[in-house]
């Protein structure tokens, strides 16, 4: 049975590792992660990359979370942080989820790390780089 809401398109063939057909079968599985529509993939990259401030990208990324059951990490890397490209931005695999989602949200990510620097040193400081020893 379909579910009762819009699902993500199939991707081609051989393109994505999805598991789409495998989680559409199971009647135990949750399926919010296919609710995330082309459409609806476009609205939450727009609205990652409006994010001003580390209070609002833990909102997003609760909502995501809420909403999708999309586990989106952030922290610093294991070596130096000296660009945006040293925070790590990381999607939990996770059935039903493309491809393209697995790069576009990090990619609106680092789009808003990029414009709003301050963010990064949010990122540090609340991961204990910036702490007292």
């Amino acid at each position: 049975m379909p579910p009762p809401f819009p699902i993500r398109v199939e991707c081609p063939p051989g393109a994505c590792v999805c598991e789409r057909e495998r989680l559409l079968a199971d009647p135990h599985a949750d399926l919010r992660a296919l609710r995330l529509t082309r459409a609806e993939e476009l609205r939450l990259v727009e609205r990652i990359e409006r994010v001003a401030s580390y209070a609002e990208l833990l909102r997003v990324q609760a909502m995501i979370e809420k909403q999708l059951g999309v586990v989106v990490r952030i922290a610093p890397g294991v070596n130096e942080v000296r660009t945006v490209r040293g925070i790590i931005v990381a999607i939990d695999e996770q059935p039903g989820l493309c491809k393209k989602i697995r790069q576009s949200i990090p990619a609106a990510i680092r789009r808003a790390l990029d414009t709003h620097p301050q963010i990064i040193y949010d990122i540090l400081d609340a991961n204990d780089l910036f702490g007292a020893p």
